[in-house]
């Protein structure tokens, strides 16, 4: 092929002018020589195509404050989807969505807090969200007195009688782990699991908890997710909330006044919401005629975690890391292939409501637009443009996370190719404190036992805050996490047989 172009040239140069020969000639060889050199290299054709200033650009725009942070379920994410939808058809995506479009529409299914519920302690009224805060919300209407447990840490629940009575203990950090990401979201959770929850098997009817120091430092924070209430989607386990028993915490300085027999009347009610969420989904061909058939398939997620509580000033969680870059990534890497097309089709799935629970993924792998049997390789992505630019992950490479050696071995390998990272292997181990190979978009297929990794480059201190904006993305990093990305795909979109799946595969949760 490359002689044939060779003669082409030179065949060229009596043709035509001696200045344009000059000319034609010096660009020609250019030309030549990188293609000798990327054939040597076997760097696919469309990577030159992957530009750090397109990934600026686009990022930019789509971790703009007009779209107020891309919150699940609101007009703002709509907006946001309507935006990746356009740079789709620029980029001169297939529609494989509802009805020739983009869009594949989906309702979630909100939970909340009715604004009439009352809470009463010794006769006052306690304003919901202010001196009270209700963590886990459940139809009640009753009244009675509180029977105080204690510190949390010196509850025996085989020695307290907690059965249809309204129970109250101090909250206490000791022996639970700080050192995670969100620990003022996550709190209130771990106090939750380790003692409201055995104190509910236990029979209790309700549950107060009153703030240590650390809860108060992070009511504020919780208080923002507690409001929202719970997400799913239809037909999923809390679409109608199944909860029983209402957990409410209080503030440190009432600890005398619940301790002391307080009496208490609580009217609680949950209403059911139906929001409009959406999955863009477009599609490149492949060009064998057999291999056509099946799909490599890029995930990412649009929606960030929109307007919340102030932080210095800024109250837009931008999510620029957490997950435009991404989304950017999944533009670029859809010119690359669009300029060099692949044997196996492309398929670029960005997902709605991932913030809410994956809900976007699990609403596309029960009511997907392709035949899922024919997805071969799920290649999923969640905050890959900061920390340090040799550094990197992947997650779904370790057992029991892994579900095909054959796919891990061809990440691997166009790592060695391309950016060559430093690989942290800790965050995919079943001990890691984070649990994040099960908080991202991978999870509902890797389920179905379809080889899926999801990379990333890690956690970070803006992670969740207004600080996660498009001028903190280190940009260089970002491309190379997109070539990485690209390169994977491009590989398995070539092979002739699609990535071996892994025997016994069963996750550990």
């Amino acid at each position: 092929m490359l002689v044939f172009r060779l003669v082409l040239i030179i065949v060229s140069l009596f043709q035509i002018s001696k200045m344009k020969k000059t000319i034609f000639l010096v660009l020609s060889l250019v030309t030549l020589l990188a293609a000798v050199q990327a054939q040597k290299s076997n760097v696919p054709a469309g990577l030159s195509s992957i530009k750090s200033i397109d990934l600026k650009n686009d990022l930019y725009a789509l971790a703009d404050a007009h779209f107020k942070g891309r919150s699940a379920g609101t007009l703002d994410e709509l907006k946001a989807s309507t935006y990746i939808g356009e740079v789709y058809k620029k980029i001169g995506l297939l529609p494989l969505g509802d009805d020739g479009t983009y869009f594949q529409f989906f309702n979630l299914m909100r939970n909340v807090l009715d604004e009439k519920s009352t809470i009463q302690i010794n006769g006052k009224e306690m304003k919901i969200w202010k001196e009270v805060s209700v963590q886990q919300m459940a139809n009640y209407e009753g009244s009675g007195i509180i029977l105080y447990a204690g510190n949390a840490v010196d509850i025996d629940t085989s020695k307290i009688d907690v059965k249809g009575k309204i129970v109250a203990f101090q909250a206490n950090s000791k022996g639970i782990n700080l050192d995670v990401s969100l620990p003022t979201w996550r709190y209130s959770r771990s106090i939750m699991t380790k003692y409201a929850m055995p104190l509910i098997r236990k029979g209790a009817a309700a549950i107060f908890i009153v703030a240590d120091e650390v809860g108060e430092k992070s009511l504020e924070d919780a208080n923002a997710n507690f409001q929202r209430g719970t997400y799913d989607i239809e037909g999923g386990p809390n679409e109608k909330i199944q909860f029983k028993v209402p957990v409410i915490w209080v503030h440190a300085a009432d600890k005398q006044m619940i301790a002391n027999n307080a009496s208490v009347s609580m009217k609680l009610n949950i209403q059911h919401y139906a929001y409009p969420s959406v999955n863009i989904i477009g599609k490149i061909e492949g060009t064998d005629p057999t291999l056509k058939n099946e799909y490599v398939l890029y995930s990412g997620h649009q929606d960030a975690h929109g307007i919340r509580n102030l932080q210095e000033g800024d109250s837009i969680y931008y999510g620029a890391d957490d997950n435009a870059s991404v989304d950017v990534a999944m533009f670029a890497i859809a010119r690359a292939f669009k300029v060099h097309p692949s044997k196996r089709s492309i398929l670029f799935v960005i997902h709605g409501a991932e913030e809410r629970g994956l809900l976007g993924s699990r609403y596309y792998t029960a009511h997907p637009t392709v035949n899922l049997d024919n997805v071969v390789t799920v290649l999923n992505g969640d905050m890959i443009g900061r920390n340090h630019i040799d550094s990197a992950a992947i997650l779904g490479a370790q057992a029991p996370h892994k579900n095909s050696s054959d796919l891990v071995n061809i990440a691997l390998e166009a790592n060695r190719k391309g950016p060559n990272f430093m690989l942290d292997t800790t965050y995919d181990k079943v001990t890691h404190v984070e649990g994040w190979y099960f908080r991202s978009d991978h999870l509902p297929y890797a389920r179905l036992g379809i080889p899926a990794l999801m990379y990333t480059s890690l956690l970070h201190p803006d992670y969740h805050t207004p600080k996660d904006n498009a001028q903190n993305i280190n940009y260089p990093k970002l491309k190379k996490m997109t070539n990485w990305m690209y390169l994977t795909g491009w590989e398995v979109a070539n092979r002739k047989e699609r990535p071996a799946k892994e025997p016994n595969f069963k996750l550990e949760r």
